[in-house]
């Protein structure tokens, strides 16, 4: 695990010594460690992960920061900023069906993944405070699974536990305690940091590939338009594509779609479509088209080629659209917020670009690519609908989980 200064990590000063001054007031003590775990942004691969796909996600610079006391009492007490405090007895890891969809259940869960992998665990007494938008695609969540990762990885086990067991352990906990059934690019782009592509074929150990990538010298900026839709009552939404997806592979006896072909799924639509129903085939056929565009879009930057980059981001966001219809809620019609913001987006853009949903869809983010010269129009154009600060200006984080040097 990586120790990164305060100045490195891009963390301003004024941040940690106001999160010092919060442990203090509520534990009566002085921490003596500190950690960080950043957001991140899909770039390419939507809800391909679930069914052993192909992603490429990047580590955004907004993150979820600790600071910590290891203690001997047997206890994990973790406050975050405007929440109630979370106390875990290492005694009692198994889930608790009350805290689901709580943070409690993530922290029980990291512990618990720990505990089965033999890795050591102990107690400590952290407070967190996060500036990773909540409800925003950029994963709230996998950043605070992966910081409580790290920051036992870095007290008990010498910070020898890599980024990618932190972020295979960060999903069992969202997925078996918290409650939540996601793949695990999310976990994997907060964890490993930096701009990477990644192949999930084997979950179990994913294939990493670090993709060269600086925005800012194509002279473009990264933007999250946060459409302050509610992501309340939206887990049947998310729930049904990896099981719509699945129910086209369990009709020809596989686990998940990536242990078939297009051909496959082609050839056979009739039969599927009486199956498993039509919205699952086109799903299936999204899956397939966008693991094709994520190596597209990787040999697009290698070799330089921005334009074929922002054609990728734009044929993606257009299948996620058409196909894989994770922008609104069939449940929700007259709220289509993400909608909007896209067509907002692409009329600003004027043609460049790029503008598309961002992460699990249906309500929430649309992510953009706006070259620097039409920026401030296209902020303000954007703000003018959704209200003051809802398009964020991001930069990409070169690294993920780490602990910070004070």
């Amino acid at each position: 695990m990586q120790k990164v200064s305060v100045l490195k990590a891009g963390c301003p000063k004024e941040r940690f010594d106001g999160l010092v001054s919060m442990f203090k007031e509520h534990f009566g003590a002085e921490p003596t460690r500190f950690f960080s775990a950043p957001g991140r942004t899909e770039i390419c691969g939507n809800h391909t992960d679930h069914n052993h796909g192909k992603v490429v996600a990047a580590a955004v610079n907004l993150d979820v920061i600790a600071a910590v006391l290891p203690t001997n009492d047997g206890i994990v007490s973790v406050k975050s900023e405007g929440y109630p405090e979370d106390r875990i007895e290492l005694s009692n890891l198994s889930v608790v069906e009350a805290e689901k969809n709580g943070s409690a259940a993530l922290i029980r869960g990291v512990l618990a993944g720990f505990e089965n992998r033999g890795l050591k665990v102990g107690g400590f007494k952290a407070f967190t405070r996060s500036n990773v938008l909540k409800g925003s695609g950029l994963s709230s969540s996998a950043a605070f699974e992966v910081l409580v990762g790290t920051i036992l990885s870095g007290l008990y086990n010498g910070g020898a536990v890599s980024a990618e067991e932190i972020a295979v352990i960060a999903q069992y906990a969202e997925n078996e305690y918290f409650g939540k059934p996601s793949g695990l690019m999310d976990q994997m782009a907060s964890s490993v940091g930096g701009f990477t592509k990644i192949d999930f074929k084997d979950p179990a150990a994913p294939v990493i590939e670090a993709v060269p990538f600086d925005l800012s010298s194509y002279d473009h900026s990264l933007c999250i338009i946060d459409t302050k839709g509610s992501h309340a009552d939206l887990t049947p939404d998310y729930a049904a594509i990896p099981e719509e997806m699945k129910a086209v592979a369990g009709a020809f006896g596989k686990p998940c779609l990536r242990e078939l072909s297009r051909e496959e799924v082609v050839e056979n639509i009739p039969a599927l479509r009486e199956k498993a129903g039509d919205r699952a085939v086109l799903r299936a056929l999204h899956f397939f088209d966008e693991n094709e565009r994520v190596d597209e879009l990787a040999e697009a930057l290698k070799a330089g080629d921005f334009g074929g980059f922002l054609s990728v981001i734009n044929r993606s966001g257009e299948s996620s659209y058409k196909y894989l219809q994770n922008v609104y809620s069939s449940a929700h019609p007259g709220e289509q917020g993400v909608s909007l913001a896209i067509y907002l987006a692409k009329s600003l853009l004027k043609g460049e670009g790029a503008a598309r949903v961002h992460g699990g869809g249906f309500a929430g983010t649309v992510q953009a690519f706006v070259p620097n010269k039409s920026l401030k129009c296209f902020v303000e154009g954007i703000e003018k609908v959704f209200g003051e600060g809802s398009c964020h200006v991001l930069n990409i984080r070169p690294f993920g989980g780490i602990e910070v040097e004070p």
